[in-house]
């Protein structure tokens, strides 16, 4: 099949993936195994990353009239020492606090957790277990705490929450949430708090890869046509996915992202078992 439409397919499922709750990572192993794909490219982790850039880029679209805000009233919170009256100065170094975590440990565990969980079949284990964590915090979590809410405590709790995604098929976006709803946040809270702090996590590690990839450190050949298609469908995907995912939590559960998971696991398990 032609490398180009499965690039496209590839971006599309991580543009959707991405900001579900449901493992964007643990997908982009699952459908090439599902499908039969085994390009070495398609497959690889380089391009699983450079697909990230795609999602980053979503991100910083969607958020911008937020990121506006919240970055120069984070400086202007250090030049003044203080968080004044401004929610986004306070919002600023709660990101901070948040990314923390996972910038240490994602150079040291990334590679080693990726290489060590990258067939279908692990990764189907990770995504039940995120299945299972997600439709608790959605069962016993309170739902009554906004952004304004958010402690620097609980700030790195989920920074240490969201380096559980380096696992393939435990899901940023659902530990994340997970987080936020069992320490009492509204479903809506909790996912945009989530995309917020996926910024900056996405972008470190996109920049990084896209070095390996131009200098030649990959290990892959890149083509860049399917390369640049993946991206753009990727970008594309991703607008949809954070619009409906905002939209949607408002007023209904994380149940059915529960029962995607929980079914894309036992059709790895039923093909697995039939090979």
């Amino acid at each position: 099949m032609d490398i180009t439409f499965q690039a496209l397919i590839m971006g599309i499922v991580q543009g959707l993936t991405e900001f579900l709750p449901v493992s964007s990572s643990g997908h982009l192993v699952v459908v090439p195994y599902l499908l039969g794909w085994t390009d070495p490219f398609i497959t690889s982790l380089p391009f699983s990353v450079m697909l990230h850039l795609g999602t980053l880029v979503a991100l910083l679209v969607y958020f911008r009239a937020d990121w506006l805000a919240i970055v120069p009233a984070g400086i202007a919170a250090v030049r003044e020492r203080s968080f004044g009256t401004d929610p986004n100065r306070k919002l600023a170094w709660l990101l901070v606090i948040a990314t923390i975590p996972a910038v240490i440990a994602g150079p040291i565990l990334n590679d080693r957790l990726e290489a060590a969980v990258r067939t279908a079949e692990d990764v189907a284990v990770a995504i039940v277990i995120g299945a299972a964590i997600l439709w608790l915090a959605d069962q016993v979590g309170r739902k009554v705490k906004g952004l304004e809410q958010i402690s620097f405590r609980l700030a790195f709790v989920f920074g240490l929450a969201q380096s559980l995604a380096l696992v393939p098929g435990i899901s940023r976006a659902g530990i994340t949430i997970s987080a936020g709803l069992f320490a009492g946040l509204t479903r809506e809270a909790a996912a945009r708090f989530s995309f917020l702090m996926a910024t900056p996590i996405i972008a470190g590690a996109g920049l990084f890869e896209a070095r390996n990839l131009v200098t030649g450190q990959s290990g892959v050949p890149v083509p860049a046509g399917p390369l640049a298609v993946g991206m753009i469908a990727a970008l594309l995907a991703g607008l949809a996915a954070i619009h409906l995912m905002l939209r949607y939590v408002r007023t209904r559960s994380y149940l059915v992202f529960v029962a995607e998971r929980v079914a894309i696991a036992v059709i790895v398990l039923v093909v697995f078992l039939s090979r």
